[in-house]
């Protein structure tokens, strides 16, 4: 054990010396040399102001506008654009997100995202939505950096577009039910208190439980009524996930009542995903997410799996949804490289005396809706410059 901290300790070090690492989008470094990251809007070394700049991707060192209240953008080749803050940078969320000086609405494109928020008048209530703000922001940053649509059904895309609605219930009031619909995602902001939601988690026998978690799941909802429902992804999604026609609610009312089947694990990658189809598919969406963001941020640090053993035996070609798909290997990478890390991430967790990092097991038929998810993604991105699904699906096969 006492090895691979060092070594992990080496490759951290070795990473921020390197000036010939790969750019992530959440590992990033200021004018003076110095390491900032994603939640960052001042260097703590030489007092620059820093901003997120979404199109980019990058946390950015600042420099004052040619306006009162404008920045410019430092390390640029090319002539820098002029930016102004967010309207929420002052606001108990903090945002540090920029929009574009000649953008007619105020907000970020993450904050315009919000219909209702908490009421700051309530202390809790402040602490809570900045908490909320800081996960939903590396939400909304990745789903931009996958090339997957994020527009406001507030202000941008009343029929399509996405709304958030942080709410509390009243004092004896009815319970806030976090949840999605219709391109609206509901939040009981108690879910950022740390005590309830640990209390929350074991009541429910969950392994897991996080505002970011939430947000990933519901989102997934989201994506299966833009991406999925009608189109040409619509009949393999029932094909390996199942029949979403099936009672909703009489799946849900079976799953708290009996239980998951007991071999949930060998074909869900949690005990809920096993309650629907839907459900499944929302899980297995989280998992994607969490898997490309965690590696894509350890590599950002210059970290591997490359020499770690993994505790389970590794995935190969053939256990892929479609293995002759082009970049069917580099998904097959993807996870084993994630099987690889987390079997660190977990030991250095259990040093520590915490819950595993990761505590779930994937299985072969998880792995194939991984991959299944993986060209769905890969699929929007394409019908974005100009493929139809279809021709999308063609490619695949």
């Amino acid at each position: 054990m006492k090895t691979l901290v060092e070594n992990i300790a080496r490759r951290l070090l070795e990473a921020w010396r390197s000036n010939e690492r790969p750019r992530r989008w959440h590992t990033h470094r200021c004018q003076c040399g110095q390491p900032i990251f994603f939640r960052n809007s001042q260097c703590l070394t030489c007092g620059a102001a820093l901003g997120y700049e979404p199109d980019c991707t990058e946390v950015l060192a600042l420099l004052p506008g040619p306006g009162e209240g404008t920045w410019l953008l430092t390390g640029e080749k090319t002539a820098s654009r002029t930016f102004r803050r967010c309207a929420n940078f002052d606001s108990p969320c903090g945002c540090n997100w920029l929009v574009p000086a000649e953008d007619e609405l105020p907000h970020c494109v993450s904050c315009r995202l919000n219909r209702a928020i908490p009421d700051f008048a309530d202390a809790d209530n402040r602490r809570y939505w900045r908490a909320i703000e800081n996960a939903k922001r590396r939400l909304v940053a990745q789903l931009l950096a996958i090339g997957l649509p994020v527009k406001s059904k507030v202000s941008e895309d009343p029929e399509r577009g996405l709304m958030f609605d942080f709410l509390r219930s009243p004092p004896g009031g009815a319970p806030v039910t976090t949840g999605h619909g219709r391109g609206v995602i509901t939040l009981d902001v108690e879910e950022a208190d740390d005590a309830l939601r640990e209390k929350t988690r074991l009541a429910l026998h969950e392994p897991y439980r996080t505002l970011l978690g939430h947000f990933r799941h519901e989102i997934g909802h989201y994506y299966w009524d833009r991406l999925i429902a009608g189109t040409p992804w619509h009949e393999k999604f029932r094909e390996l996930f199942g029949d979403e026609r099936a009672d909703y609610g009489a799946a849900l009312r079976a799953n708290y009542e009996s239980g998951p089947p007991p071999d949930w694990r060998e074909r869900h990658i949690s005990s809920y995903a096993s309650c629907h189809p839907w459900e499944d598919w929302a899980e297995s969406w989280a998992h994607y997410l969490h898997i490309v963001d965690s590696l894509d941020t350890a590599m950002g640090f210059g970290l591997s799996g490359d020499d770690i053993g993994a505790e389970s035996p590794l995935f190969s070609m053939e256990d892929l949804y479609a293995p002759d798909e082009p970049d069917a290997w580099r998904v097959l990478s993807l996870v084993n490289s994630w099987m690889e890390l987390v079997t660190a991430l977990n030991e250095l967790a259990r040093c520590m005396g915490h819950q595993d990092f990761y505590p779930f097991v994937m299985s072969r038929p998880v792995l194939r809706k991984l991959h299944f998810i993986q060209l769905v993604v890969k699929g929007e991105r394409a019908a974005a410059v100009g493929a139809t699904g279809e021709e999308v699906l063609r490619s695949e096969r």
